[in-house]
């Protein structure tokens, strides 16, 4: 039973975290301090790293974007020690044209003996658009 608390803790944690990833800090308390992180540009271990990578998106997303937005669908247990988490990402880019972009994801998180995540995987299943909103509303 105590098992079962502790990942609903985690998932929890990551459900109130992520929509708001590109605003405000997440919660460290649940990744172990040697977390292992993959996306489909870095690859990196230990915990002040993973804080760096999350001070770039925010940084990045206030940089390039006019708006940004990250989505989430779902955070489950698929497995005894991982979490999935099915996201979009949507933005309006910093550019005259106001292109949007958009695209789909997901996250897997592996959990320890602990219940603490120590490992992130990242994909991006579908890369959507650059698009103006007058091209859109044509189609």
């Amino acid at each position: 039973m105590e098992f079962k608390f502790l990942v609903e803790r985690v998932i929890k944690t990551l459900k109130q975290d992520l929509p708001t990833l590109f605003e405000k800090d997440i919660s460290y308390d649940i990744y172990t301090q040697d977390i292992y992180f993959k996306d489909p540009v870095n690859t990196f271990k230990y915990k002040f790293n993973y804080r760096i990578i999350f001070w770039t998106l925010r940084f990045h997303a206030r940089l390039f974007f006019t708006q940004i937005y990250f989505d989430v669908h779902e955070v489950s247990q698929s497995t005894q020690d991982t979490i999935l988490a099915k996201w979009t990402v949507r933005g309006v880019l910093r550019v005259p044209w106001k292109a949007r972009l958009l695209f789909n994801g997901y996250s897997t998180y592996k959990l320890n003996q602990d219940n603490l995540i120590y490992e992130h995987k990242d994909r991006i299943e579908i890369v959507c658009c650059l698009y103006q909103e007058q091209l859109l509303l044509s189609i």
